[in-house]
């Protein structure tokens, strides 16, 4: 009988967990059309989603590559050095560019041709960015814990990089 509590007990655990999670970032993204609002620097609008999301969820590196080219150009960010380019279709960067969509990466040792800016980072999600249904720019993220992205990043995220304006 505890065995069978025990599991009800960590499925609620989970589903709190889940649930606070996306309350999080519905408020992000209330902060974020606040601050947009109004705004119509790019640089000054992704920096602040960048120290947004990062001081709020905690993450390793949180930042922007815009399209350049044939690359990616390091944007607004937190955290440490990074890569300054990448080209198109290199690493989960310049891969979700080119497939025009987002990837979650639960364990970058296990991506085909990624590009390790930081030794400590261990999973990524990147999140493109669109204007007139091109990429103009992607949202990058790494955690320094294996499987630290889900659906609900995912989902949250491409959301919020809809309210990015890039010229």
């Amino acid at each position: 009988m505890e065995l069978l509590i025990g599991r009800a007990s960590g499925i609620q655990c989970a589903d709190d967990a889940a649930k606070a999670k996306r309350d999080k970032y519905s408020l992000v993204y209330k902060q974020v059309e606040a601050l947009v609002e109004g705004e119509d620097d790019c640089i000054a609008n992704m920096s602040n989603i960048a120290a947004l999301l990062h001081s709020t969820f905690g993450f390793w590196w949180t930042g922007f590559y815009v399209v350049k080219g044939d690359e990616l150009v390091l944007g607004p960010f937190q955290g440490p050095i990074a890569c300054s380019r990448i080209p198109f279709g290199r690493g989960v960067c310049g891969t979700a560019w080119k497939r025009k969509e987002s990837i979650v990466v639960p364990d970058v040792e296990q991506f085909p041709g990624h590009i390790a800016c930081s030794s400590l980072s261990r999973s990524e999600i990147v999140a493109p960015v669109f204007r007139d249904g091109k990429v103009v720019a992607v949202l990058d993220i790494d955690s320094i814990n294996l499987n630290a992205f889900d659906e609900t990043d995912r989902e949250s995220l491409e959301k919020i990089s809809g309210l990015i304006r890039i010229d």
